[in-house]
């Protein structure tokens, strides 16, 4: 008598081997086949390359319900493999829909408004660059001061004073130069459109990751890692009264696996910097990766596509 796995999630294939789970996520894997869940793999290159049937060949059939983790895959490709697998008679747990809300800033934002920093954006294709009219009408909408660049999805904060930081929005050639740099150093990769967000002070607490990693599923905070770029994996506890506001702000948001990057603002409120899919939010590397792929186990559709 065969049994039925728990689950399965789609990995990413090595570029250099399709047989092979990317050796970036080889330990995840590993460790949800401990856990009972079957792994099937995805073509990455190929999705990205807009063939979802190719991207999806290795995935079984039989597959039933499947949850997505790998590397990030743009909004509209994410809808393709989608619908390359339920012409397979598989099914993402996360819908095109709720992956986009909670993927990119625009679909967020609204609901965390209160607990983010204010943000405009101004919808552009790869290598477009706004004129510096365009520029100062968006950066009209944010209080005066600091502010910083990027795109729906992703900064360049490792580029920061030539990428990412500007100084002061009052400035139009600082503004225009930044911003120009940002697109031109995007270039393809850049998803949505240019976002200036308003520049807030964060502090690391003593010993610990500027950055708290906080992973929701279904509303619930199930597991709390520094940000994958922290240089420690030690992370602050969150007070309850500061976590209760984001749990709110996730439940709204109704979408079903969810990150949010939590920083301490210089003036003691916890806030929330960023917020993503977990599907395709990194881990850090010094977390056991079973903590991790125990909430990719369990079977609960997604209730919105």
């Amino acid at each position: 008598m065969t049994t039925t796995p728990a689950a399965t999630v789609l990995y990413c294939a090595d570029p250099l081997n399709g047989r092979r789970t990317d050796p970036h996520f080889a330990a995840e894997a590993r460790a949800l086949r401990t856990q009972g869940a079957a792994v099937a793999l995805v073509d990455h290159d190929a999705l990205l390359a807009g063939d979802s049937e190719r991207a999806v060949a290795r995935v079984p059939t039989s597959a039933g319900g499947v949850r997505y983790r790998g590397w990030m895959v743009p909004a509209a490709r994410y809808a393709e493999l989608d619908g390359a697998l339920r012409r397979r008679g598989a099914e993402l747990r996360v819908g095109p829909e709720s992956y986009r809300r909670a993927h990119e800033l625009p679909g967020w934002y609204e609901t965390f408004a209160a607990l983010t920093p204010a943000s405009v954006w101004l919808p552009v294709a790869p290598g477009e660059i706004p004129d510096g009219k365009r520029l100062a009408a968006l950066a009209a909408g944010l209080p005066p001061g600091a502010a910083v660049v990027k795109d729906y999805v992703k900064s360049r904060k490792h580029e920061w004073h030539e990428a990412c930081h500007i100084p002061d929005l009052a400035d139009p050639v600082a503004l225009h130069r930044v911003v120009s740099r940002f697109v031109e150093l995007q270039d393809e990769f850049l998803v949505g459109g240019v976002v200036l967000r308003a520049f807030e002070s964060f502090v690391a607490p003593e010993g610990s990751a500027t950055e708290v990693r906080v992973w929701w599923r279904d509303g619930e905070p199930r597991l709390f890692t520094a940000h994958p770029d922290s240089p420690v994996p030690e992370v602050a506890e969150i007070p309850a009264r500061d976590l209760e506001p984001v749990r709110a702000a996730v439940r709204a948001l109704d979408c079903p696996f969810v990150t949010t990057d939590l920083a301490l603002r210089t003036d003691g409120a916890w806030r929330v910097v960023e917020v993503g899919d977990g599907q395709v939010s990194d881990l850090h590397r010094e977390v056991d990766p079973a903590l991790l792929t125990a909430l990719l186990t369990d079977d609960q559709p997604d209730s919105g596509r």
